[in-house]
């Protein structure tokens, strides 16, 4: 039986996406997006390409046309809109809660045994979202945002050490923000703790630059955001849950009580498989490494607690 995944958001991130997993022949795909032809176009394209690539993935793409979704293994949600000129802060939460809810509750009734991963921002608040529409159990809603963080943390020190990435494990916890936690002391190279490597000023610098890593980005384009990084983060999770790889990862999960947190979405490290989160790995954490993740977790609940009060 072929394995399919359904990507909504047919913009950058989730075009990428979509491409992605089909050149790595992960699953069939389904392109879903509110604008009439996007979908459609950039699905065509991406199947002209595949006697290029070598691939038989099958893509299609269409307008809001939930009934596609069926049957999907895994649903990748990147649906929102960007903060624009002129938006509060209360706006752009409002917007993008309405877009979760009503992309949820269409994806849960038609594939009531996927594993959602959410990518729309605010990350951490859409997870609560898509959670308590879909009421899926909280193994099969995770968050994007670990991988991504972790992904350009382990950049980063590769430009430093001018290494391959490909010897370097980092993790990053907490919220997907400005009070994200990169853990040095857990972040290697070819085993070595970065710790060992690089003096404390430089590795702060390079937490610091993980930290904005997402606003350099748009800094630079000015009219847009990160989505090759953002797409792959998803990918990579969607393939150890697709390959059941028992892959550790850190991913956006809900806490009952591990880290000392409860009743929340937040990224920490968890074992991804076929079931979706099998397991949250809890580390030891050093008295200023808790302090930050606490003060991390305070944030994300604060933008919870001002979602429940908007929704009201």
């Amino acid at each position: 039986m072929r394995r399919k995944v359904t990507v909504i958001g047919a913009g950058n991130v989730g075009a990428t996406a979509a491409m992605r997993l089909a050149e790595k022949e992960l699953a069939d795909v389904v392109l879903i997006d509110v604008l009439e032809g996007i979908p459609a176009g950039k699905a065509l394209d991406l199947a002209e390409a595949a006697p290029i690539e070598g691939h038989d993935c099958r893509i299609v793409g269409c307008t809001n046309q939930y009934a596609n979704a069926e049957g999907s293994d895994i649903i990748i949600i990147t649906a929102g809109i960007p903060r624009k000129p002129g938006m509060s802060r209360d706006d752009l939460l409002t917007t993008n809660m309405g877009i979760m809810k009503t992309v949820v509750s269409e994806v849960a009734a038609v594939a009531p045994n996927s594993i959602l991963i959410i990518v729309s921002n605010p990350l951490d608040a859409m997870c609560h979202v898509a959670y308590d529409v879909s009421g899926f159990p909280k193994q099969r809603v995770l968050g994007m945002a670990g991988v991504l963080d972790s992904a350009r943390f382990r950049a980063f020190i590769g430009m430093e050490l001018n290494v391959s990435v490909e010897n370097i494990h980092a993790f990053v916890l907490g919220g997907h923000g400005d009070t994200m936690v990169p853990v040095s002391r857990y972040s290697t190279v070819g085993g070595i703790p970065i710790t060992e490597l690089l003096p404390p000023a430089r590795i702060k610098a390079l937490e610091d630059r993980t930290r904005t890593g997402g606003a350099e980005i748009v800094g630079l384009l000015k009219t847009g955001s990160a989505y090759y990084a953002p797409a792959s983060a998803a990918v990579e999770m969607a393939e150890a849950i697709l390959k059941d790889k028992k892959k550790i990862l850190p991913c956006t999960a809900y806490l009952e009580g591990e880290y000392g947190i409860k009743n929340l979405f937040i990224g920490v490290p968890v074992k991804l498989g076929a079931k979706g989160i099998e397991q949250v790995i809890e580390i030891n954490l050093n008295q200023e490494e808790k302090k930050a993740l606490q003060f991390s977790a305070d944030a994300v609940r604060k933008l919870v607690e001002d979602m429940k009060r908007l929704s009201k």
